[in-house]
């Protein structure tokens, strides 16, 4: 991972919002790496990626000199931060700054269904996904050869109907523990309550096996067949209190036809689903991903 930080936000839009963004970028002495900005001119909303180098340089002095890493030890993320904070309030602003350093801790919940999970953990392994995993959640045990393979705590939350608030409590309580930044589903075959959903915003990911909004619900694979439909689909978005209708992170289809039976459609789904959650997942790791409304933007 380079050594770098990312600044996203979104505010209203107005003239000069990247002159002054850049320009307070300039004064601390960063190098920006990487630019990407959009507008919603229906909503008069302005949208901006910005990643910088956090080793490339220092800041100006009060004369307009530079300051020499070697004075400053680097580009000062917290102090740049002080600094940007009053300018995201002027511009009624929401913002986010991280550097690369920070690995997000993230939690996977699956059920019985495993292509997802496996999918997330070996890329995980390679490198490929830059986050820490210290804990899986299922409410079925097939995964835990799987977790011990990759020797990570599994924990085990069997559901019943009454349970589910007990097993909720359970499952927040070692979220908690393990600080856990990111919810992936990897085919969590069980419906979060809002009180779940409400602890973390635009932090739980799920996969649903179909093109959403089309077929929603547990059995989306044989409404298609019914229907008999000639694209079939897989949709990662974040968790909100209604039923697969949260913000769309990425979406993929295929190709099938009359000869294809609902086993069929199940077999070619399962590589939908393995891509665009994970696709999902690294978007949201490398903060590429705002949320407005119902919708998302995601950048380059």
């Amino acid at each position: 991972m380079k050594d770098s930080a990312v600044l996203l936000i979104d505010c209203p839009d107005r003239k000069g919002l990247v002159a002054r963004f850049s320009g307070l970028l300039y004064q601390h002495g960063a190098n920006i790496l990487h630019a990407d900005q959009h507008q919603d001119h229906e909503q008069g909303l302005f949208f901006m990626r910005v990643e910088f180098g956090l080793s490339d340089g220092g800041s100006l002095d009060e004369n307009g000199g530079e300051i020499s890493e070697s004075e400053t030890g680097g580009f000062n993320l917290e102090a740049f931060r002080a600094t940007f904070a009053p300018l995201a309030a002027e511009l009624n602003m929401r913002w986010n700054l991280d550097s690369s350093a920070h690995r997000p801790r993230v939690a996977l919940f699956c059920s019985q269904y495993l292509h997802c999970i496996a999918d997330l953990l070996h890329r995980w392994r390679t490198g490929e996904l830059h986050c820490e995993i210290p804990l899986i959640v299922s409410n079925h045990r097939e995964v835990v050869n799987v977790a011990a393979f990759y020797g990570i705590p599994f924990e085990h939350t069997p559901v019943i109907a009454s349970n589910t608030s007990e097993v909720e409590a359970r499952q927040l309580e070692l979220l908690h523990e393990n600080r856990i930044e990111l919810v992936v589903l990897a085919r969590y075959m069980q419906i979060l309550s809002p009180n779940f959903v409400a602890r973390y915003p635009a932090a739980i990911i799920n996969v649903h096996h179909s093109f959403l909004p089309a077929f929603t619900g547990a059995r989306p694979y044989h409404a298609a067949h019914a229907r008999g439909v000639k694209l079939i689909g897989a949709t990662s978005h974040y968790v909100t209190e209604v039923l697969d209708d949260g913000p769309i992170i990425e979406q993929d289809v295929a190709r099938i036809s009359h000869r294809d039976q609902v086993e069929d459609l199940v077999a070619r789904g399962r590589d939908l689903e393995r891509m665009v959650l994970s696709r999902a997942v690294r978007w949201h790791l490398d903060r590429r991903i705002l949320c407005y409304g119902n919708k998302t933007v995601v950048f380059d």
